[in-house]
């Protein structure tokens, strides 16, 4: 035990030793960033209809939010969403109750929280992603997922939502 505390503790001074020393905790205004997302929200498609419910939740002191997405069709997935200090960027990692993985980065554009990120193509290519979350002046937040098959020349929508607080 002591050996793996001892390598711990020169792995952390040597990754420290080419760049400026981070801070110790999330309380830099970058871990803040997302905090818009946070709360129970029921999600609407632009046609008003009722996409499901999602609950954002910030934990572990604040260092990363937590998603938990219900479907009114039953779907379901989780999220944990989290700024990387080191590469100073934000990260989203989904997975649905099919086993669907989603990996995201990016951070703030244009006072949206814009992540990107690509999965196999089920034709053996590559799909780009790209997934915005915007605050909106009534509190609400819109999501607007697309998705590209030719390397982002054109874009579709996957999903367009609006998240209204319930609380």
């Amino acid at each position: 035990m002591k050996q793996i505390i001892a390598a711990a503790a020169l792995l952390s001074a040597a990754s420290g030793a080419t760049a400026a020393v981070p801070p110790a905790d999330c309380t830099g205004a970058e871990y803040r960033h997302f905090d818009f997302w946070i709360g129970e929200f029921e999600v609407r498609t632009p046609d008003g209809e009722i996409a499901g419910h999602n609950v954002i939740e910030p934990t572990l002191n604040g260092c990363a939010l937590t998603e938990h997405w219900t479907g009114t069709d039953g779907s379901e997935g989780r999220s944990v969403n989290f700024y990387d200090r080191r590469e100073l960027r934000w990260n989203q990692v989904w997975i649905d109750a099919q086993g669907g993985v989603l990996r995201l980065a990016g951070g703030m554009a244009d006072g949206s929280m814009l992540l990107e990120g690509t999965t196999p193509d089920k034709d053996g290519g590559i799909r780009r992603h790209r997934i915005r979350w915007t605050p909106l002046p009534d509190g609400s937040v819109r999501q607007h997922w697309e998705s590209s098959t030719d390397d982002g020349a054109t874009w579709a929508t996957v999903f367009d939502g609006n998240y209204r607080k319930q609380r």
